[in-house]
């Protein structure tokens, strides 16, 4: 069981950053890939990124490539993402996953956390 809890998000304009984390609890997230995802008003939950259990495989949605980073301290129990030059379509609410996979599909991960509200305004 893992037990995940999303932190950083907020409120900025065009072009700013965040840092959003996920701190998970239990003895096992290393051997968990990672996801981050996000949803949007009337939209269906979207693939963000994600990292391999040991970070040496990372993947990106095309629009964030360049401009988001996901990374992970195995030491600490925590992956983050950070986001830089946000764009309003950026808003969303976003979430971190584990699963057993590294995989894209938000079918494929087994825990998810609570949420953290990104909006970014013109």
């Amino acid at each position: 069981q893992v037990q995940l809890v999303e932190s950083g998000g907020g409120a900025v304009q065009a072009g700013d950053s965040l840092r959003l984390s996920c701190a998970a609890s239990g003895r096992t997230f290393s051997t968990y890939a990672m996801g981050w995802f996000r949803q949007a008003p009337g939209k269906e939950r979207q693939f963000v990124a994600a990292i391999s259990s040991s970070g040496d495989s990372i993947y990106y949605l095309d629009s964030v490539k360049g401009r988001f980073t996901i990374t992970r301290d195995n030491a600490k129990n925590t992956v983050y993402l950070q986001m830089n030059s946000l764009k309003p379509e950026d808003t969303a609410v976003y979430y971190c996953a584990a699963g057993r996979i590294f995989v894209i599909r938000a079918s494929q991960y087994n825990y998810w956390g609570q949420g953290t509200q990104v909006t970014v305004s013109s």
